[in-house]
């Protein structure tokens, strides 16, 4: 599956634009070993972009040892692979004596360098593996999600003229949740949901069953154990493993449907007439969050484990489809929220806040009327063909050449985490919490009271 990682291929191209104030034309959609060796400032400058530690001149070390030692291993294989005749044509016992001791000392040599190259292979890999995607000119310059732009608003922030209460003590009122007993059971983080919760949740996800599906997503639910493969694939291995339930026989839980949509289709040529593949992924999914110790520990904002829709797309490998789709798939996520009538705002990710292969990505932040803060409830990434390579996933175009397809992502909508918004945007002064308009016929009812 990960061959084509190390391949040297002429990919599809861009055009020209300027990174960090660098012109440059013609750039790869992804990074092979060629492009980096050619382009290693514009690399640097992804990685600092992006806050990450690299190297670029330790990977170009490590590929100049590589090739060394292939094309030393390949003179010695093609001396052993002709001593047979040179054994052959030997007049003499001394002669042919001489040509298996020289063979013995090729052979030792060979072995040698096939043991540092077995060596030099992994650190290659490793470091191949943690090489930045290049970020859209677009992105904006910053080091965490704090520098993240703010690009659109909708709604008028929730004011009450009476005293609003926070989704947790709002739910434990209304017999909707239990966190006591969830963190018995659970440990930190831990939640049951009960009653109303659950109804809301059902109304929710057959909501956004017939929301998605009329925008053509195929609905599926995944696996959401997974091989190692899919997550290197994806890209959320190797940096990602603090933050991942892993199983006794070596697989893992999955964050999210798009770690297994996306090996859907790991291998497979598929057909340019049925692009783009746009799948709607339903599952559990599974989070530690090792880094965010002390952070939205509060109820529903940042669990262990939950239920997400997820959108994506594979399409063909140009900037401008995969743009075109990138805003799509996150317009689709700001009208289903303003279906509801929760005040939003979007924005577009800052370097600092991208993953290592994503190009772009925006946010969409749902108004939390309690805390007085806007809370991440989506995001939508475009990765061109980082994902796509190192799944092998490609396409015929149109003159029946062989591509890497592009790949997006974005959230449709999770739950519980979309509850504390809406259960807080539409709490009554008697405690009760009135029911969207466009859920009613799925939770059938209009109002919870106590």
């Amino acid at each position: 599956m990960f061959s084509s990682i190390i391949n040297e291929c002429v990919l599809p191209r861009l055009p020209l634009f300027s990174f960090n104030k660098i012109q440059y034309v013609n750039i790869y959609t992804m990074l092979d070993i060629k492009f980096i060796r050619e382009n290693k400032e514009i690399i640097a400058q992804a990685a600092k972009k992006k806050h990450l530690d690299f190297n670029v001149d330790e990977l170009i070390a490590k590929d100049e040892e590589r090739k060394s030692l292939l094309q030393s291993s390949e003179k010695k294989r093609a001396l052993q692979n002709s001593a047979n005749d040179v054994i052959a044509r030997a007049t003499t016992p001394e002669e042919r004596s001489k040509v298996i001791s020289e063979m013995k000392i090729v052979k030792a040599d060979l072995e040698n360098d096939e043991e540092k190259l077995k060596q030099v292979m992994g650190d290659w890999q490793k470091l191949m593996l943690n090489t930045p995607n290049i970020p859209d000119m677009s992105v904006p310059d910053g080091a965490s999600d704090a520098e993240n732009m703010e690009v659109k608003t909708w709604g008028e922030k929730t004011k009450f003229k009476f005293e609003s209460k926070d989704h947790v003590e709002l739910m434990t009122a209304l017999n909707m949740a239990d966190f006591e007993r969830g963190t018995k059971v659970h440990g930190f983080r831990g939640y049951f949901l009960t009653g109303d919760a659950v109804k809301l949740c059902f109304a929710i996800w057959n909501y956004a069953l017939d929301f998605y599906s009329k925008k053509k997503f195929i609905p599926v639910i995944p696996p959401i154990i997974v091989r190692k493969l899919n997550l290197y694939g994806t890209g959320y291995l190797p940096q990602g493993e603090e933050d991942m339930y892993k199983t006794q026989d070596g697989d893992y839980l999955a964050g999210t449907a798009e770690v297994p949509l996306m090996g859907l289709h790991a291998d497979e040529v598929l057909n340019l007439n049925e692009m783009p593949k746009k799948y709607l992924g339903f599952s559990p999914c599974y989070r530690r969050e090792a880094g965010a110790h002390g952070k939205d520990v509060k109820g529903l904002i940042r669990v262990n484990e939950f239920y997400k829709f997820e959108q994506v797309v594979i399409c063909e490998a140009l900037h401008e489809v995969s743009v075109k789709y990138h805003e799509d798939v996150n317009r689709n996520v700001e009208e289903f929220i303003e279906t509801l009538g929760i005040p939003y705002r979007t924005v577009i990710n800052c370097g600092g806040d991208l993953g290592l292969g994503q190009v772009k990505k925006y946010d969409i932040e749902l108004w939390v009327p309690k805390e007085g803060k806007y809370r991440e409830i989506s995001s939508a990434s475009y990765f061109h063909d980082f994902q796509t390579r190192r799944l092998n996933i490609r396409y015929k175009d149109a003159e029946g050449k062989l591509k890497y397809a592009h790949s997006l992502n974005s959230t449709a909508i999770p739950t519980p985490r979309i509850l504390v918004s809406l259960i807080e945007n539409f709490q009554q002064a008697d405690g009760g919490i009135r029911i969207p308009e466009v859920l009613v016929k799925y939770f059938g009812k209009d109002v919870i009271i106590k």
